[in-house]
């Protein structure tokens, strides 16, 4: 009887989701289906119902939802493709797959909290189609899933500088809280790892070319229409990595970058000096780039937990977005297992 109240329970939930409401509605909490908790309604662009002035932050909250569209879909993708029983074969704990689906319903109350913090005067950004690789193996869904979560601190940081309403920037940090414990439980049981970073997460300034990342997972020509241009305004750098072969990729190694797309190469100035700016906790080193030589060597920061996170720039500390010509390259620091396994070639 139990478990048939809850089967009726979760039917009319789904059924009434168009008024689930984020932070009050068990969907986004622990909903456990592999259904969608959204409503139909939300899975499409929402266009314009208004014709006056755009609220003053509707372009960010426009790359946010853009951005967790990709990030939802992951955890939506991965509850379809897996099974608890997925995960504990290969020794994780029982309740692997339960975590995934608690994230998948809070990441889905995401899209609905932006969705809500767009003005009626804006377009709402619709979902893409996806490509993640994992390739239903479950180890390299959880590799990405460390990563994606760190890209997710990494942006909403830096995207609290371009926020202009004080209510944006709690909303940002309210996000935060939220993926910074998906984050920690993935270090604690997943990888089985302290989940402290040290004093300070790292700061990166730029958080449209952290957001251009997760363009490497559309599916080309499968955004609708509808959608603005993502992020916006887009620099579309070129994208660098480092090869893993002869690196430890910790602070003091060298590395030696490569570029994503041989087509998406940056142009270099023979009379130019160029830098390789590191950025770690609120740690912001530059170290001499030769173009010629592409090699150069993390900076010796006191700590090798968290995150690094490296551009290529014309100037000294890259003191403006535009003064960057190719990145940024996130390196995992911590769990110390994956530091090659993400972002290298």
């Amino acid at each position: 009887m139990g478990t048939m109240n809850w089967g009726i329970f979760w039917a009319f939930s789904l059924q009434n989701a168009i008024d689930a409401v984020p932070g009050e509605s068990p969907l986004f909490v622990d909903y456990p289906g592999k259904k969608t908790p959204l409503a139909k309604e939300y899975l499409r662009v929402i266009p314009a119902t208004g014709s006056g002035p755009t609220g003053k932050d509707d372009l960010l909250f426009q790359n946010l939802l853009a951005a967790e569209w990709a990030i939802y879909s992951f955890y939506q993708i991965g509850v379809e493709s897996f099974t608890p029983s997925n995960f504990t074969r290969l020794g994780w704990p029982k309740s692997t797959y339960d975590r995934m689906v608690q994230i998948r319903d809070n990441e889905a109350g995401h899209v609905r909290i932006f969705q809500e913090q767009i003005s009626n005067n804006s377009i709402k950004p619709g979902p893409c189609k996806y490509e993640y690789g994992f390739g239903g193996n479950p180890k390299s869904w959880l590799v990405l899933q460390t990563y994606l979560e760190v890209a997710s601190m990494a942006f909403l940081t830096g995207l609290s500088n371009q926020a202009d309403l004080n209510v944006s920037k709690s909303a940002l940090m309210a996000i935060g809280q939220v993926e910074s414990r998906h984050n920690a439980w993935s270090l604690i049981d997943v990888w089985n790892t302290s989940p402290f970073s040290g004093p300070s997460d790292t700061i990166y300034p730029y958080a449209n070319q952290i957001l251009d990342l997760t363009n490497n997972f559309i599916v080309s020509d499968s955004c609708p229409s509808e959608n603005p241009v993502y992020p916006s305004p887009r620099q579309n750098l070129p994208q660098i990595e480092f090869y893993s072969n002869g690196t430890t990729a910790r602070p003091g190694s060298d590395l030696q970058f490569a570029y994503k797309d041989p087509k998406n190469v940056p142009t270099f100035n023979d009379d130019k000096e160029y830098w390789a700016v590191f950025y770690h906790g609120v740690q912001k080193e530059s170290v001499r780039y030769n173009p010629k030589e592409n090699r150069v060597r993390i900076p010796p920061f006191d700590l090798d937990s968290g995150i690094i996170i490296v551009n290529i720039a014309e100037e000294k500390g890259a003191p403006t977005e535009d003064s960057v010509v190719a990145g940024p390259l996130i390196i995992l620091e911590q769990p110390g297992i994956l530091t090659k396994d993400i972002s290298s070639v």
